[in-house]
């Protein structure tokens, strides 16, 4: 499949010559005679400038901190972090007062994860009074993300976002929305039980695909599921079947008939899937749960009447979490548990829990139900139930409610003939979070920006197109808008491995080598890997392409087996080779799950998760024993979205590479022609950015230098 979207390393601009320190007086008379000309060339001539002199010219230390400054600002977007820390507080020591200097010194002691500096530096700038309520809310986001994280939370109250109504006007859309699936694009599959079709909506509202159905036709379809290969499985039930269909929406087959014995059914309704890929589906005429391999082939079916369990009445809502099927019941208002055999448990959610409950989906750790007007969350461990969601007193049915991939919650309700989005009340209020990350100005007048959205939580907004954003300089609309492409639309993603170097890990030389294997494997030849062994100090020991290390040995690692690991150091190196590499990232660390005493003794977890979310750059942990890992490796796997993986699990490392795809990426590329005068390359062009999406938005500034001529 093409690249949507190729990134390739950004070339560093021809830099003008060097404005040496002050050594001698000749020095100082050329500089002193040169100052009415650089007076019209730097950005502190502008009216948050604090350092002109009573006379309107500017200072010997404004010169000396523009050049600084220029350099600080190209090292920036070159991804040389560290050097452009150094190359504004340089600035800052010529202009201590100037809150330009101090809004980019606060980006990149953000961009290389030292946040509390960022803020701090930021804070100064916003007591002075700049930045207005653009700097001042930037600083309230990232305060709040140090102390919470994104992952769901049970108790928290969802209110409506947005809507996709099944009217438009007097055209009809769809009618009686039963089921949602969302797609890793911010696009979403609606069912629609009414008119008996499966459409595809675009993050905007917009219909992008309705579907190839059976030759029948659906009959009064019910919900729906992902299966691991990306295919799509219908439940009828009026049709007494399941239809399949592909990825993009092409109708494949059907299977099941009606029935009472095995393979048969009686108004199919809700569907979940295993570890293995088998299929669940609550059978509500036979009241039972049928089970059918992932070919469709019949298994058995359960849920009867046994010595210890009364039977189900009317089974509704399926989820299989942790070994175990989660069965609701319409008639009874509970929720009981089976193994994936179909012996019973015992009850998650005890009787008359929920009034008539629907549909129910894994969210994390939780089950997530629907129940006429409301939407519960109910913890898999405990039972616990909490209301998330509560549409109202109007007439109201929802069946359905799923995370899609920028965080929030769809509903589907089938009285309304609406589907809701769903959000956090702070991401509404607080509007999304949009940087300029790039702005590559090589080609000048043409300039393209990289732009990342997410939402107040750190998690990435997929799905943006052209119409959602919205470009000006110095407030007016720029030339030649152009949307370039979005990172989410990759197919390939680089990969730097982390091999532990351990004395322990060191006992699991096979388990370790079949690992790097079989992730090169599953690895494209276009992709880019790079191997880092994490001793006393890391080394890097590859860069190419993956059909390199696919007869990996570790006689090959140059460095020695060391009973203190530097891992801290080891990701810090990771992360500095990916920040140019493809949008789409990662980083595996490969491990039997243990760290050494001073393993984090130079940067602080808190400092590492950082400097991975705000590069966008998640960290997975291949497991070489059975073992659950070490807490610090545990916290930055769950804190950057790359999760955890056994080795030698059922499905293999397989589904690596696919799931380091599918984790959501907010970066945009857009282009435009600038309008503005360069001045010879010296003057400093502003730009700003706006991004829309139903009832939020986000705004951005910043600014770049033209090549010098």
């Amino acid at each position: 499949m093409k690249k949507f979207w190729s990134i390739s390393v950004w070339r560093r601009q021809t830099e003008g010559a060097d404005v040496k320190y002050l050594k001698n007086v000749f020095t100082l008379v050329v500089l002193l005679f040169s100052l009415p000309v650089v007076a019209q060339q730097t950005p502190f001539t502008s009216r948050e400038a604090t350092t002109l002199n009573a006379s309107g010219t500017q200072t010997a230390e404004s010169a000396l901190a523009f050049q600084e400054f220029r350099r600080g600002v190209q090292a920036y977007y070159r991804g040389s972090f560290n050097d452009a820390i150094l190359q504004f507080e340089k600035a800052l020591s010529y202009l201590p007062n100037e809150n330009l200097i101090l809004d980019w010194l606060g980006k990149a002691y953000y961009r290389s994860g030292i946040e509390g500096a960022a803020l701090q530096q930021w804070q100064f700038a916003s007591d002075s009074g700049y930045g207005g309520l653009l700097l001042k809310n930037q600083i309230e986001i990232v305060r709040e993300r140090r102390i919470t994280d994104n992952a769901y939370q049970s108790s928290v109250k969802y209110t409506e976002a947005g809507s996709f109504p099944g009217r438009n006007g007097e055209n009809l859309v769809f009618s009686q929305p039963i089921s949602v699936l969302p797609e890793d694009d911010g696009s979403i599959w609606v069912l629609a039980y009414g008119s008996n079709e499966l459409i595809k909506i675009d993050i905007n509202g917009l219909v992008v695909n309705r579907v190839n159905v059976p030759l029948t036709g659906f009959d009064r379809p019910m919900d729906m599921i992902r299966m691991s290969d990306g295919s799509i499985l219908v439940s009828e039930s009026a049709g007494d079947r399941i239809s399949k269909f592909s990825a993009k929406g092409g109708f494949v087959k059907s299977f099941g008939e009606k029935g009472i014995g095995v393979g048969q059914m009686v108004g199919p309704q809700y569907l979940a899937l295993d570890e293995l890929g088998n299929v669940y589906v609550t059978d509500f005429g036979n009241a039972r749960v049928d089970v059918f391999d992932k070919d469709g082939n019949a298994l058995f079916y359960f849920g009867g009447k046994s010595a210890d369990f009364a039977g189900l009445k009317a089974p509704t809502g399926i989820a299989c979490m942790n070994d175990a099927v989660c069965v609701a019941d319409a008639v009874t208002g509970a929720v009981y548990r089976f193994d994936t055999a179909g012996n019973y448990l015992g009850l998650l959610c005890k009787e008359k829990t929920f009034i008539k409950p629907e549909s129910m989906k894994q969210w994390g750790g939780y089950l997530v139900l629907c129940d006429k007007n409301h939407v519960y969350s109910i913890d898999a461990g405990t039972g616990a139930v909490f209301e998330n969601v509560n549409t109202g007193n109007a007439p109201s049915r929802v069946t359905c409610a799923v995370p899609d991939a920028n965080g929030n919650v769809l509903v589907s309700d089938v009285v309304s003939n609406e589907v809701y989005i769903m959000a956090k009340m702070s991401e509404l209020i607080g509007g999304l979070f949009v940087q300029i990350e790039r702005v590559d100005a090589t080609s000048f007048p043409k300039v393209t920006l990289e732009v990342k959205v997410e939402n107040r939580h750190r998690q990435s907004i997929v799905g943006l197109k052209d119409v959602n954003f919205f470009v000006t300089e110095r407030k007016v609309p720029v030339m030649d808008l152009r949307f370039e492409g979005a990172a989410f639309a990759n197919d390939i993603a680089d990969v730097t491995l982390i091999i532990d170097r351990s004395v322990s890990t060191s006992r699991y030389r096979e388990a370790l080598e079949s690992a790097v294997r079989e992730i090169a494997s599953e690895m494209k030849e276009e992709e880019t890997v790079r191997v880092i062994s994490a001793g006393a100090m890391p080394i890097l020991e590859y860069t190419g392409s993956p059909n390199g290390i696919k007869q990996f040995s570790m006689s090959a690692l140059k460095n020695p087996v060391a009973s203190q690991v530097s891992l801290d150091r080891a990701i810090r190196l990771a992360a500095n080779g990916l920040i140019n590499a493809e949008k789409k990232r990662a980083i595996i660390y490969i491990t039997d799950g243990t760290v050494s005493q001073n393993a984090f003794s130079n940067y602080s977890l808190s400092d590492l998760s950082a400097y991975l979310n705000n590069n966008a750059i998640p960290m997975a942990v291949v497991m070489l024993t059975q073992g659950t890992p070490a807490r610090e490796i545990t916290y930055l796997a769950e804190n950057t979205n790359g999760g955890e993986y056994y080795v030698f699990r059922s499905q293999g490392l397989s589904r690596m590479m696919q799931d380091i795809l599918a984790i959501p990426n907010g970066m945009y590329r857009l282009s435009y022609t600038s309008q503005l005068k360069t001045e010879f390359g010296q003057s400093y062009l502003p730009v700003e950015l706006e991004a829309y999406l139903m009832n939020r938005s986000g705004r951005a500034e910043t600014g770049y230098f033209s090549p010098l001529e």
